[in-house]
C-alpha cells in the first residue's frame, strides 16, 4: 500500500486511493462525497471496469507503470480538457509506433530500483550497484529516445507537432552524459564495482586474491597429507573463512578449531595454519567493501547535483508507460480514436452521414442526422479479449498436438496410438474453426440528439445487458484516454459520470431485497446524475408485480427525461414501456433481434422497431400441445395479438426498406467506382494528348532545324561562289541575286509548310567594297578571312597575291580575300 501511495505521488495523482476487490478509488473526506463515490464505484464494477483497467494495464512494462495505470483510469474526476490531453497522448504513442523509429517499452528498465536510488540520494546514501545500472539504462533509454526524436524532426519538422504532446514530454527531460560516463566507469555490466572505479580498491581486491590463492595452497597441501582421507576431505568457506569439511568424525593429523560436528554429517575443522590468513582475509575484504562504497558514495554525490531532473525524469518515464500501455492496448484490439465533445457543443462534430447497415436497421429521412452517439459496429472489450484468449489457447492445443504426433512418429510408436492422436488433432482444430467463425456480434449505436431515454426491449439472452455494458465502456474508455473498439472514429459524448444498476444484486448488510436494492440504487443515481451523466439501467421495474412493475417503470423514465440526464438508456420486459415514444419525443425504442427459425438472438439491435413477445411462438415451435398454446393466446388477448402483429409488419417492412437501402448503397457505391475510373480516363486522355503535342513539336523543332542548316549551307556556298570572282558583272550580280532569292524564297515556304508558329529570315549581309587595283607596301588593308585589318609587307602583281602582317602573325592573301 505504501508503494502505492509513493506511485500516486510520483503520477501527481491524490494519495487518498485505497483498494477494495482489487480495485482502487478515491476516498472522499465527507459523508456526501463518501456516498457519491460507492454510487459511482458500485456503478463501474458492474461494467466490470475493473476488469478492463486490469487488462490495460497488463499492457504497461513496469510494475510502477502498471500501477499507475490503473490509478489513472480509476481517477474519475477528469475535466473535458484532461480527457482530450489523454487521447492526443496515446494517438501520439501510437503514432510514434507506427513511425518505426521510436521504442517506448520499459522492459529492461527496473524503475523500482531507480526509485530506491532517488530515496538513497536523497539520505546521502552510497547507492546498490543494481540501482546505479537501473538509473544508467534509464537515461540511455531518454537519450536514444530524444535522439531519434531529433532525427524525425529533422526528416520532416511537421512530426514535432504530431507527436504532441509526447515530443514536449521528451524535449522536456534533461539527461546528464556526465553521470552515464561516471557510471559506466565504475560499475560492470554484471554489477560488480570495477577494479578501476580506485586505487584502493584494486589494491585491496588484489591482496584478496593473494590471501584466497595462499589459503588455497595450504587447503591442498593439507589434504594431499590425509592420505588416508584424502577421498573424505574438501576445502569449504564458512561464513567467509577457508576451513577444511571432513565426511566423517575421525581425527585428522593437522591440528584446528572444530567448528561443528555430530550427527553423522562429517565435521567442519578451520585449520590452525589457516587462521590468521583468515583473519587477514578478513580484514581486506573488509577493506574492499570500505572502497566499493567510497566508489558509490562517489555516484551518489555526482546524482545529488541533478537529483531533481532525475526524479522528474522518473515521472516522466512512468507517465510514458502508462501511455505506452494504453496505446498498446487500443492498437492491439484495433481500436479507433474517439471523438469526444462536450454535450452542450452539440452543433460540432455531431454532423455525421447517415449510416446504415446491412444487420442493422435506421429510418433516416434527413440525409445527415445529429448523433448524441455514434458509436458503429461497437465490440464489448471483455468479450473481445475473452474470444481471443479462448482462440490463443486453441491454437495453443493443436501446436502442442501437432508436435506430440511428430514426436511419437519419430520414435516409431504404434500405429493405432498416433491415429488416435490423428483424431484428437482433427477436434481440436474443428475447435479452432468454430471459435474463428464465431466472433463475438458488433452492435451498432447510432442515437440521435434529440434522444434522452432509450427503452431496448427483448427476449431474455438476447444481448441487452452485453449492450449496455458496451455503451458504459466506450464512454468510460474515451474519457480515460483509450481508444473505442469499433470499426470506425466514434463520436462520444464527454460524460461526467456513467451510473450503472445492473445485474441481481441484493444488499444483505442492509437487509434489502433485490427490488429494494435496485430501487435504492436508481434512487441515488437519479440525486446525483446531471445533464452530462450517462444512466445504464438494466430490466427496471422487474421484480415485483408486472402492473406495478411497468407503472413504476414508465415513471422512473419519465422522471429521467425531465431530471436533465444527457442519456438513459433502459432494457425492459414491460411492454407498456414501448408506447412512451408515440407520446413523447424524447424517448426512443429499439430491440434486440431474435431469429425465430433458429429459436435463437441475433445479439443484434433493431432501431425504431419495439420487440413483441415470442414466448407463444416458440412454445409452439417446441412441441408444446396446442390447446395450450390456444389458451395462452386467448389469455393474452386479441388486443395484443394485433399489436404483435402490427409490430410483425413493422419488422418486415424495415427489412424490406434495409434490403432496399443496402441495394441502393451498392449500387451507389459502383457508380462513384465508375465515376472514379471515368475521371482516371479522362486525365490519362489529357496526357496521352499532352504527350503526342510534345513530339509533334520535338519533330518540328528537328525538322526547322534542318531546315536552317540547309540555309545556312546555301547562303555559305553563295557567298563562296561570289568572293571567286574579282569584279563580277552586273549580269552576274543580277544572276546570284536571283538565285539566292529562290533559294530563300524556296526554304521560307519549306519552313510555313512544317512550322506555323515559325518563320525564318534571312538577313544579307551587306557586301564590302573589292579592291580594284593592287595595294602598295606599307597600306593598311582589310583581311576578311581574318576579320581585321593588316599591313601590307610584300606585293606579288603575277600571282595577285600579297603578304601582310597582322599583329605577330605574317600570311599570304589573295587579292579577292582583301577589301578596302
Amino acid at each position: 500500500m505504501a508503494l502505492f501511495a509513493a506511485v500516486g505521488t510520483i503520477c501527481g495523482y491524490p494519495m487518498n486511493i485505497i483498494r477494495k476487490r482489487n480495485v482502487y478509488f478515491k476516498v472522499s473526506s465527507s459523508m456526501e462525497d463518501r456516498n457519491q463515490s460507492r454510487v459511482k464505484y458500485d456503478s463501474l464494477r458492474v461494467l466490470e471496469w475493473d476488469k478492463l483497467c486490469d487488462s490495460v494495464a497488463s499492457f504497461a512494462r513496469t510494475s510502477l507503470g502498471r500501477q499507475a495505470t490503473k490509478t489513472q483510469l480509476w481517477s474519475l474526476d477528469q475535466t473535458f480538457e484532461e480527457s482530450l490531453r489523454l487521447l492526443q497522448e496515446t494517438n501520439a504513442a501510437i503514432l510514434m509506433h507506427n513511425h518505426g523509429s521510436f521504442n517506448l517499452d520499459l522492459t529492461s528498465i527496473d524503475l523500482a530500483l531507480v526509485d530506491s536510488a532517488i530515496k538513497h540520494a536523497r539520505r546521502s546514501l552510497p547507492l546498490e550497484p543494481q540501482e546505479a545500472l537501473a538509473l544508467l539504462s534509464l537515461l540511455q533509454f531518454i537519450e536514444a529516445l530524444q535522439l531519434n526524436l531529433k532525427a524525425a524532426i529533422k526528416e520532416d519538422s511537421d512530426w514535432y507537432q504530431k507527436f504532441m504532446p509526447l515530443s514536449e514530454l521528451v524535449t522536456q527531460m534533461v539527461v546528464n552524459r556526465s553521470i552515464i560516463k561516471l557510471i559506466q566507469q565504475v560499475i560492470d555490466e554484471d554489477g560488480s564495482v570495477k577494479d578501476s572505479a580506485s586505487s584502493a580498491l584494486k589494491k585491496s581486491r588484489d591482496q584478496v586474491r593473494t590471501l584466497e590463492r595462499k589459503l588455497h595452497q595450504l587447503m591442498d597441501n593439507l589434504i594431499r597429507n590425509e592420505t588416508k582421507e584424502a577421498s573424505l576431505l574438501e576445502a569449504s568457506n564458512i561464513d567467509g573463512r577457508w576451513c577444511i569439511r571432513s565426511g566423517t568424525d575421525q581425527l585428522t593429523s593437522f591440528k584446528g578449531l572444530l567448528l561443528s560436528s555430530g550427527s553423522g554429517l562429517g565435521s567442519i575443522i578451520e585449520p590452525l595454519a589457516a587462521v590468521p590468513l583468515n583473519d587477514e582475509l578478513q580484514q581486506a575484504r573488509a577493506l574492499v567493501a570500505k572502497a566499493e562504497a567510497d566508489v558509490l558514495l562517489m555516484v551518489t554525490e555526482k546524482i545529488q547535483t541533478d537529483i531533481d531532473d532525475i526524479e522528474k525524469i522518473l515521472r516522466s518515464v512512468i507517465k510514458l508507460d502508462m501511455i505506452y500501455a494504453r496505446a498498446t492496448y487500443s492498437r492491439s484490439f484495433g481500436g479507433a480514436y474517439p471523438n469526444i465533445f462536450l454535450p452542450n457543443d452539440i452543433d460540432g462534430p455531431l454532423m455525421a452521414e447517415s449510416y446504415i447497415s446491412k444487420e442493422n436497421t435506421l429510418q433516416a429521412s434527413n440525409p445527415k442526422n445529429e448523433w448524441i452517439f455514434y458509436l458503429p459496429k461497437a465490440y464489448h472489450p471483455l468479450l473481445l479479449q475473452q474470444h481471443r484468449q479462448k482462440l490463443q489457447l486453441a491454437w495453443k492445443d493443436v501446436r502442442n498436438a501437432t508436435s506430440e504426433i511428430r514426436r511419437r512418429k519419430l520414435q516409431g510408436e504404434n500405429t493405432s496410438v498416433v491415429g488416435e492422436a490423428d483424431v484428437g488433432l482433427t477436434s481440436l482444430e474443428m475447435q479452432v474453426r468454430a471459435l474463428e467463425e464465431s466472433p463475438p456480434v458488433p452492435t451498432d449505436f447510432l442515437i440521435a440528439q434529440k434522444t434522452r431515454v432509450l427503452v431496448i426491449t427483448g427476449p431474455n439472452t438476447g444481448g441487452k445487458t452485453i449492450c449496455l455494458k458496451t455503451v458504459g465502456l466506450a464512454a468510460m474508455m474515451a474519457k480515460s484516454g483509450l481508444y473505442v473498439l469499433s470499426s470506425e472514429s466514434a463520436k462520444i459524448p464527454w460524460v461526467d459520470s456513467v451510473f450503472a444498476d445492473i445485474g441481481d444484486e441484493q444488499s444483505l448488510s442492509q437487509s434489502l431485497s433485490t427490488f429494494s436494492g435496485h430501487l435504492k440504487q436508481i434512487s441515488e443515481i437519479q440525486s446525483q446524475s446531471t445533464s452530462q451523466s450517462l444512466v445504464l439501467l438494466d430490466e427496471v421495474g422487474a421484480g415485483t408485480n408486472p402492473l406495478e412493475g411497468a407503472a413504476l417503470g414508465m415513471s422512473l423514465l419519465e422522471s429521467f427525461a425531465e431530471s436533465g440526464a444527457l442519456l438513459t438508456i433502459a432494457t425492459t420486459h414491460h411492454g407498456e414501456l414501448k408506447t412512451l415514444k408515440y407520446s413523447n419525443d424524447v424517448f426512443e425504442n429499439a430491440s434486440m433481434e431474435f431469429d425465430e427459425e433458429n429459436l435463437k438472438p441475433t445479439y443484434r439491435i433493431l432501431w425504431g422497431v419495439p420487440g413483441r413477445s415470442n414466448a407463444v411462438n416458440i412454445a409452439e415451435r417446441l412441441g408444446v400441445p396446442s390447446i395450450v398454446v390456444d389458451n395462452a393466446r386467448e389469455l393474452y388477448g386479441a388486443a395484443s395479438a394485433e399489436i404483435d402483429e402490427v409490430i410483425l409488419d413493422m419488422e418486415t417492412f424495415k427489412q424490406k426498406f434495409q434490403e432496399l437501402i443496402h441495394e441502393s448503397r451498392h449500387y451507389l457505391m459502383l457508380s462513384r467506382g465508375l465515376h472514379k475510373k471515368l475521371l482516371l480516363t479522362r486525365t490519362n486522355l489529357k496526357d496521352l494528348g499532352a504527350d503526342l503535342r510534345y513530339k509533334n513539336v520535338q519533330e518540328l523543332s528537328k525538322a526547322a532545324a534542318l531546315a536552317r542548316s540547309n540555309l545556312h549551307k546555301k547562303v555559305r556556298q553563295l557567298r563562296t561562289s561570289t568572293t571567286k570572282q574579282s569584279q563580277p558583272s552586273k549580269a552576274n550580280k543580277d544572276t546570284l541575286a536571283s538565285k539566292y532569292k529562290r533559294a530563300s524564297s524556296v526554304d521560307s515556304e519549306h519552313q510555313n509548310n512544317n512550322m506555323r508558329s515559325s518563320s525564318i529570315q534571312v538577313i544579307k549581309q551587306p557586301q564590302s567594297g573589292k579592291i580594284s587595283e593592287l595595294p602598295k607596301v606599307g597600306d593598311m588593308v582589310h583581311v576578311s578571312s581574318l576579320g581585321k585589318r593588316a599591313k601590307v609587307l610584300r606585293v606579288d602583281a603575277g600571282k595577285e597575291e600579297i603578304v601582310v602582317q597582322a599583329g605577330n602573325m605574317k600570311l599570304k592573301v589573295k587579292l579577292v580575300n582583301l577589301q578596302t
